[in-house]
């Protein structure tokens, strides 16, 4: 898979009539969701009436709970009513869930149509709309149903950054905060000691622009996860089960589940690898003073375990881990028998 053509811009109606100019196309399609529909779309809609004449407006319900099977083929039934061809291009305007869906729908849609990525979450700026990653969540699973299809272009503008919460900042960073454990103490520090609660937000778009920059060359190498593209889910096996208790419960942040995450799977890091404690320390303080933490009981370990037996990484009946030695040293395919798992929740419940 060829390096995705990412734009870290500074301009949005210039860098947006660049890349359109770079595309060949009949129909412009444009995919939000209720959220984004209403903060982000006349954004968008202002700077695409200068450059085309019709575009089409798709909308699906906000949040992941929506990242679904009826929402898929909504959208497919919306392009085929509206008259969509192989030749149709795809905007997908939103947060993850919008990238993810929307490029699972252009991806299958007459066996494929080019979209375009616009991020507008920290979070899908930094993960969701660079690496190719498409799907939807089914059967209680999260993206248990997708392809890997690079998006044409993704178009990265801190701008929309001014329509989120701090939770949907902080849920963004923690997945900046995975890049930097994964790349080297340089940038684990700089992160470390940023806070978006508190500090200016005019340091992220460079920040973003390294943090994109760590996944990228990674997918680049390993566009479809043989190897080392597993680097990226640190945090991510006790995650994604952490992530979908919660969708049984009260639905959390996905950027919150991944801190989590990284919470068992510096512990488990620290036990298995020889991670140094004293950084396992600090970056688990930094967690709990920037995210809290989900309450969990040990009557709730036997369903983390199963989630986490159903994660797509694992081969065999073993849980696979993604864990460190150090800062940026890696140990992909790393494994831990229940009791470790067990303690290690143990760890989270009590940090």
């Amino acid at each position: 898979m060829d390096q995705q053509k990412v734009v870290i811009s500074q301009h949005f109606e210039q860098s947006l009539s660049q890349v359109l100019a770079e595309c060949s196309y009949d129909r412009l399609f444009v995919l939000v969701d209720e959220t984004t529909e209403e903060c982000c779309l006349p954004v968008l809609s202002s700077h695409l009436s200068p450059l085309t004449s019709h575009h089409s407006i798709i909308t699906i319900g906000a949040t992941d709970q929506h990242k679904t099977l009826d929402s898929l083929s909504h959208v497919w039934s919306e392009l085929q009513q509206k008259g969509a061809t192989r030749h149709s291009l795809m905007i997908n305007l939103g947060g993850g869930m919008v990238t993810d869906l929307g490029g699972f729908a252009a991806s299958t849609f007459k066996r494929g149509i080019h979209y375009i990525n616009i991020p507008t979450t920290l979070l899908s700026m930094v993960d969701a709309s660079v690496g190719g990653k498409t799907g939807i969540n089914f059967g209680g699973l999260k993206n248990e149903i997708g392809v890997f299809n690079n998006a044409d272009c993704v178009i990265l503008d801190t701008e929309f950054l001014k329509t989120l919460d701090q939770e949907n900042i902080l849920s963004g960073y923690a997945e900046m905060l995975k890049h930097a454990l994964i790349s080297d103490e340089k940038m684990w520090t700089e992160h470390i000691l940023y806070s978006p609660l508190t500090s200016s937000l005019s340091p992220l778009t460079s920040m973003i622009a390294r943090s994109v920059a760590v996944k990228q060359r990674i997918v680049t190498e390993d566009p479809t996860e043989k190897g080392l593209r597993k680097a990226l889910n640190l945090g991510h096996t006790a995650g994604h089960a952490f992530e979908s208790l919660a969708l049984e419960r009260k639905p959390i942040l996905h950027g919150y589940a991944v801190a989590y995450g990284l919470v068992v799977e510096l512990y488990l890091s620290c036990m298995k690898t020889g991670f140094p404690t004293d950084k396992m320390r600090q970056t688990v303080q930094y967690i709990k003073e920037h995210y809290g933490k989900m309450a969990i009981t040990c009557d709730d370990y036997p369903h983390l375990l199963e989630l986490m037996h159903h994660d797509k990484k694992n081969e065999g009946s073993a849980i696979n881990f993604t864990l460190l030695a150090d800062i940026g040293d890696l140990r992909i395919n790393q494994t831990a028998t229940e009791e470790e798992i067990k303690e290690a929740l143990d760890f989270y419940r009590e940090f």
